[in-house]
């Protein structure tokens, strides 16, 4: 299944979305240009690396937290980040309407850090780097499905020679995809080592981004006098 546009308009430009998703190919881009040994040095000091995180590695001649933030806008792959920016696109221009600019931003990269984190924790000694949009993204997506679970999402379904445009509830199409983040993240309990996707980063973020959106909601909630 792939999401390819919402019926969901804004009142507001989407300045920070663009701005994100615009960096984020910058850094592409740039990762492309400066070639595979450049590529890789690069991952190397600003991917975030569990084992750094928590002090059980060196820090790769760069300070470990910073790449909390770094990571995020690193990608391995114009599928990977095709993907994330496509996501970001539908879902995040909603989110940034319903937040303000600066504490959207706030909010997105607040999801990045806990999607880190999460993954960390499930292998701290692991010094494979980790890479990608995908946890913080996963926070927008949390904060999409509690405030517009009605709202309707264009989505290609496909399954083998079989596929069809529909549109679907986003409150089910973001609840399958995070229910099959979990269940793969359980899955591939004990294989980290092998490398692949951050499941539990996915999760990481969608669970910072529900806590996050939940409290916002109930402050900004109106309060009328009885």
């Amino acid at each position: 299944m792939l999401p390819l546009k919402d019926d969901n308009p804004t009142s507001t430009f989407p300045y920070v979305t663009i701005g994100i998703i615009a960096l984020n190919f910058l850094v592409y881009f740039y990762m492309l240009a400066i070639g595979p040994f450049g590529e890789e040095n690069m991952v190397a000091r600003y991917a975030a690396v569990p084992a750094r995180l928590f002090g059980l590695a060196p820090d790769g001649g760069a300070p470990a937290y910073p790449t909390l933030i770094t990571s995020m806008f690193m990608h391995g792959g114009i599928l990977h980040i095709g993907g994330n920016m496509l996501f970001l696109w539908i879902f995040g221009d909603n989110i940034e309407d319903y937040l303000g600019h600066l504490p959207y931003l706030l909010f997105y990269l607040a999801c990045g850090v806990a999607a880190a984190v999460a993954h960390g924790i499930t292998d701290t000694a692991s010094t494979l780097p980790m890479l990608g949009a995908s946890g913080a993204i996963s926070g927008v997506l949390a904060a999409y499905m509690v405030l517009y679970p009605r709202a309707r999402v264009w989505t290609f379904f496909f399954f083998l020679f079989f596929w069809q445009v529909v549109r679907v509830p986003a409150v089910l199409i973001i609840g399958l995809w995070i229910l099959l983040q979990f269940i793969n993240g359980i899955a591939s309990t004990g294989r980290q080592a092998m490398g692949g996707v951050a499941w539990f980063a996915h999760v990481g973020g969608f669970i910072a981004g529900l806590g996050m959106i939940l409290v916002i909601r109930l402050v900004k909630r109106p309060k009328y006098i009885q």
